[in-house]
């Protein structure tokens, strides 16, 4: 069953994949600490992007980078990087566990 968390995590220090940030890509950490628990990501399953126009009807832009990871806990994880913070949030805050698949032995 998957779960919707929609909550932000803190992604492992100096653990960033720099070849995809090299792509114009955010990059992907290790892993990340979530709740006051540390996941390592062990394999990503999947990624894309979303694109929505400045107030609707301007320019296209690149939103969010989503990726589909799964984690040390057996656990699915899906994640999204946004490119720009937003105005009433931390702007040094940009990851995020959107949903999440809780291990089929859990």
């Amino acid at each position: 069953m998957t779960e919707l968390i929609s909550e932000p995590i803190k992604p492992h220090a100096g653990t960033f994949d720099t070849s995809r940030m090299g792509r114009g890509e955010p990059g992907l950490p290790d892993g990340f600490d979530w709740r006051d628990q540390y996941y390592e990501i062990v394999e990503e399953v999947g990624a894309w992007k979303k694109s929505s126009r400045e107030g609707g009807v301007g320019e296209l832009y690149l939103r969010r980078h989503y990726y589909k990871l799964l984690m040390s806990d057996d656990s699915v994880w899906t994640v999204y990087f946004e490119r720009q913070s937003t105005r009433s949030g931390n702007p040094k805050q940009r990851w995020f566990l959107y949903t999440l698949e809780a291990s089929s032995e859990s």
